[in-house]
């Protein structure tokens, strides 16, 4: 593993924060700083970080910023159709080299997230403020290190049902139990090429859900799982290659 910093990337498609006062109260910065803030303060001098946005040239993830981008985090909700297919092309091209990609809430949604996993990835949803209970059900996986307690709970959320339209994660994390009766896979990883994808419910705008320290502690933990175990994890171009072994002529 090398010494040097995790290279992260926090986007966010900035788009309630500017259009509605009660988002804006919450996240006047927008939620990609707070998320920002958040992993500064928890991962120190082992993660460098950068945000981007949808309103950027190219949203903020032009070749160079991937190549500079060891785990990308995804938060997008109201304008998942004017992410332009060419950079969901580049996007889906470093997750299979090897980056790293944390989607979070409505990003389920998002072009990238549904061409990587194949499925509609849709769900059953209610904004009524109810509490949340994510029950941690592999207590021993990397994302949960330093939580002692079974479960995180959240006092007011937008609820998140199954069925969930994604294909059988590798791994599940958490499991939601909302108050209203519902429960949610929340935490589920998966593997695509080199690159190593967790999906992560919390997160529904007109609730503080990104300044909750616990919150906050999933996902810088979940940068540490994600990235790439070493700097030269980018694979070559595809070539004719000689064989590293002597072969036999016939």
């Amino acid at each position: 593993m090398t010494d040097s910093p995790i290279r992260v990337t926090v986007w966010n498609e900035f788009i309630h924060e500017q259009n509605q006062a009660a988002v804006a109260a919450i996240y006047p910065d927008g939620i990609h700083q707070t998320l920002a803030r958040g992993l500064r303060d928890l991962l120190g001098s082992a993660a460098v970080i950068q945000t981007a946005t949808l309103q950027e040239p190219e949203h903020g993830l032009s070749a160079e910023r991937l190549e500079r981008t060891d785990v990308l985090l995804w938060w997008g909700h109201a304008a998942h159709d004017r992410v332009g297919d060419q950079v969901v092309d580049r996007v889906q091209q470093a997750v299979l080299a090897g980056m790293g990609l944390l989607v979070l809430h409505s990003g389920h949604g998002s072009k990238i997230f549904r061409r990587l996993l194949g499925t509609g990835c849709m769900l059953r949803w209610r904004e009524a403020g109810e509490r949340e209970r994510l029950w941690i059900v592999d207590p021993g996986h990397p994302i949960v290190d330093g939580f002692h307690e079974e479960y995180l709970e959240l006092p007011q959320t937008e609820m998140y049902g199954e069925f969930f339209d994604i294909p059988p994660p590798e791994e599940v994390i958490f499991i939601s139990w909302f108050a209203g009766g519902e429960v949610f896979r929340s935490g589920c990883t998966f593997r695509r090429g080199k690159g190593k994808l967790f999906y992560f419910r919390p997160g529904h705008e007109t609730f503080p859900i990104y300044h909750d320290a616990q919150v906050q502690r999933v996902l810088a933990n979940a940068v540490m799982w994600a990235a790439p175990c070493g700097a030269s994890y980018r694979p070559a171009a595809r070539q004719v290659v000689d064989p590293p072994e002597r072969l036999t002529e016939r």
